[in-house]
């Protein structure tokens, strides 16, 4: 049965195998056995349910939340050739009722549903009689209340798989979830002696830094426009940090958009679109953005305030990166932070259990901020995945990135003010005293006697500000909450005071790009640009960029050696294949690049199954037969460059001078005379000196094949 799935793997998505954790998860499932599969954002998990779909003889229920994930996958797998819609509240009467005609025709093959659509009693009863196989359940860590996302429609999931005509298979699917909400998953959709699969948590991909730093706009805007040419995620909690960020990237000419509940649905959509489509390249959201987001390059992703906890902070980071490609994701902290994500739980959170809990989960996401250790380790142990290593060598703690600046006096100033101010003050008030303002606060209280007012005045109020929130960060002042947070002095600030500790920050290095691309990726990338725009879809559905950049360095210069890129699949390599393959035989032969042949071999049928003939054979047999290199190029389905390179790679290796080809249809015996004119100045070593001098209309596969036949007649003489 395995067979068969990699079968339909390689078929659809262009991969010649699973994962580990995918491979175990979708044999379970063809097993027939109820299953549970942990996995991180970007594992690869919708893969271990459509597999399976296509394999089972019905139909197969997605159960999603995410109304823009449903499209996007919807999408996805229609680009793919099969059979798919969804059914949510985004439909009106008249959609809603033709997926309903074409479902119990049985012209779909995967349905995604909203859990909202279960609560109607007429609806789960057409889909009672209809021949389900299997239902998925998407982000099943909302059935629990102590999930991160809790939704009461999903508690409606297990009655209706109980009002099936024939129980199906049942599989759940989150990627984030504790051991308590493990069990609500299992219990409440009604799992039958599950297999549970926890798959390692960890994406070695991506980088994790968590940063304290004074001035986190200014970073951010330096950030982007150094990787302008990459797509990012900017999460803020508020909506007018969100509008304020987004202002500010707009000014500083960055193509961007932004997305919160603020804005009107249209807005929101076309922002969406933009964003998935690369019309723009950052997207800056509140938390509410992403959840349905199948975007594969995003390359970065950065929290300009501290998420509520870390299920959420990872589900957010886990958007980078999905391709496996190297990816960024930055936490810029503030203090500040803790008192919103604190006022947010309180007026959005009502039952007074859920606020303990939710209250505790802040404190896990608090103590992660400041730890001191490796943070994806930290993360890890956090989900419960043991690791015996001490640095990831990927983190910003373990990579310990920026020069250590001794910060000790400038702390010690601040500290010795709160002290002489004898009552607690709010940030603003302390930042005014130590640059000396003649506010009427200020003098009222007699803060302008202090031995240290104004001794600070060469700070700028936001940079002194943003100074003592590091100080209080990192622990050394308290904070005392409220609706107006004070600060207050600790026993740390008594051991800086002494000169027990030193106050020791990092200083930023020069922020810098997450990845350099070549310059095949990037005419790659152009060209599924321009696809994607005439077929109306993101641009990553025609291929992810991790299939561009293998693409870009094993050069498949035909339909057999596209094959071994990872992410073509035969209904691809007809699809978009011939333009992809065309563009790299040019880049090859415009850049005299040689591309060998071993991976693009053919059986022999003169010869048994298990010998095997390479590519560039097959084409000299059709040579010797007679036929012109136009010819066989038609013959093959391959460009007349490659069916050259082909005949240059035998002559090389075989010394064969009696090798009769007819050229007459590359190049004629005018251009051949001025090609050798041009050869006997600039050598025959590269073809692009020569194109530079001869006539416009003399094209690279005329200088190669004069090349060629220069090659022979050079090797006859050496024989002879």
């Amino acid at each position: 049965m395995i067979e068969k799935a990699i079968n339909t793997l390689q078929h659809y998505f262009g991969y010649k195998s699973f994962r580990k954790a995918q491979e175990q998860v979708v044999e379970s499932i063809l097993s027939g056995i109820d299953t549970v599969a942990i996995m991180p954002t970007g594992g690869g998990k919708s893969i271990c349910y459509q597999v399976p779909a296509l394999i089972f003889p019905g139909i197969t229920i997605v159960i999603s939340p995410l109304i823009s994930l449903m499209k996007d996958q919807v999408d996805s797998i229609k680009n793919l050739g099969i059979n798919a819609d969804y059914i949510n509240s985004s439909l009106n009467n008249r959609e809603m009722t033709a997926v309903m005609e074409r479902l119990t025709a049985g012209e779909i093959k995967i349905l995604y549903l909203a859990p909202e659509r279960l609560e109607s009693e007429s609806f789960c009863a057409v889909m009672s009689e209809l021949d389900i196989s299997q239902v998925a359940v998407d982000e099943a860590h909302c059935v629990s209340q102590w999930g991160h996302d809790f939704r009461t429609s999903y508690r409606y999931i297990g009655k209706f798989i109980n009002k099936l005509k024939h129980r199906p298979y049942v599989n759940a699917f989150t990627a984030t979830a504790t051991d308590k909400v493990r069990l609500d998953i299992i219990n409440l959709i009604g799992l039958r002696t599950p297999k549970v699969f926890i798959s390692g948590f960890d994406r070695e991909n991506i980088k994790i830094n968590v940063l304290k730093i004074e001035n986190r706009l200014n970073y951010i805007i330096n950030y982007v426009k150094e990787n302008s040419d990459q797509s990012g995620i900017i999460y803020a909690a508020t909506r007018k940090d969100t509008d304020r960020i987004y202002e500010k990237l707009v000014e500083a000419g960055v193509a961007a958009a932004r997305y919160h509940a603020g804005l009107s649905d249209g807005e929101r959509m076309k922002n969406q679109e933009d964003f998935v489509y690369d019309k723009i390249s950052v997207i800056v959201a509140t938390n509410a953005f992403g959840m349905g987001i199948d975007k594969s390059n995003v390359r970065f992703v950065i929290h300009y305030n501290m998420p509520k906890n870390i299920e959420s902070y990872y589900q957010e980071i886990g958007r980078a990166g999905r391709d496996g490609e190297k990816s960024e994701c930055i936490l810029l902290f503030s203090p500040q932070d803790i008192i919103t994500q604190k006022y947010l739980i309180e007026t959005s959170v009502q039952k007074t259990e859920r606020k303990v809990g939710e209250y505790k989960k802040l404190q896990n996401m608090i103590d992660f901020v400041h730890h001191n250790g490796c943070y994806r380790k930290y993360i890890l142990n956090y989900f419960g995945e043991i690791t015996e290593y001490e640095s990831c060598g990927n983190c910003s703690n373990c990579l310990s990135e920026g020069e250590i600046v001794d910060r000790t006096i400038d702390a010690q100033k601040v500290l010795s003010c709160i002290y002489r101010m004898k009552r607690d003050f709010g940030v603003n008030t302390i930042v005014d005293v130590l640059r000396g303002s003649a506010q009427k606060k200020i003098l009222k209280y007699g803060f302008n006697e202090l031995s240290t007012y104004g001794i600070m005045k060469e700070y700028s109020k936001e940079n002194l500000s943003n100074f003592i929130n590091m100080l209080i960060s990192h622990g050394f002042i308290g904070l005392k909450e409220g609706e107006y947070p004070t600060v207050i002095l600790n026993e740390n600030s008594v051991k800086v005071l002494k000169g027990q500790v030193k106050v020791e920050f990092k200083e930023m290095k020069r922020v810098n790009k997450i990845s350099s691309d070549n310059e095949l990726f990037e005419l790659l990338r152009n060209l599924r640009r321009s696809i994607a725009q005439e077929e109306g879809v993101p641009p990553y559905l025609v291929f992810s960029d991790n299939t561009l950049r293998d693409m870009s360095v094993k050069y498949p210069v035909d339909q057999v050696s596209i094959l071994n890129v990872s992410g073509v699949g035969e209904v691809k390599l007809e699809r978009y294949g011939q333009k992809f393959i065309e563009l790299i035989q040019h880049y090859v032969t415009e850049n005299d690049i040689k591309v060998t042949s071993k991976v693009t071999e053919f059986d022999d049928p003169n010869k048994g199954k298990s010998d095997k003939i390479k590519t560039h054979e097959v084409t000299i047999d059709l040579i010797k037969k007679g036929m012109s290199v136009e010819d066989v190029a038609k013959e093959r389905q391959l460009t007349e460059s490659t069916i050259l390179s082909h005949i240059e790679k035998y002559i090389r290796e075989n010394g064969d001078v009696d090798l009769k080809v007819n050229f007459s249809s590359i190049v004629t015996e005018e251009q051949e005379k001025e090609i050798r004119a041009a050869a006997e100045e600039y050598g025959v070593e590269k073809l692009s000196p020569i194109k530079k001098v001869v006539s416009e209309n003399i094209s690279y596969e005329a200088i190669k094949a004069v090349f060629i036949k220069m090659m022979i007649s050079q090797q006859r003489i050496i024989k002879e």
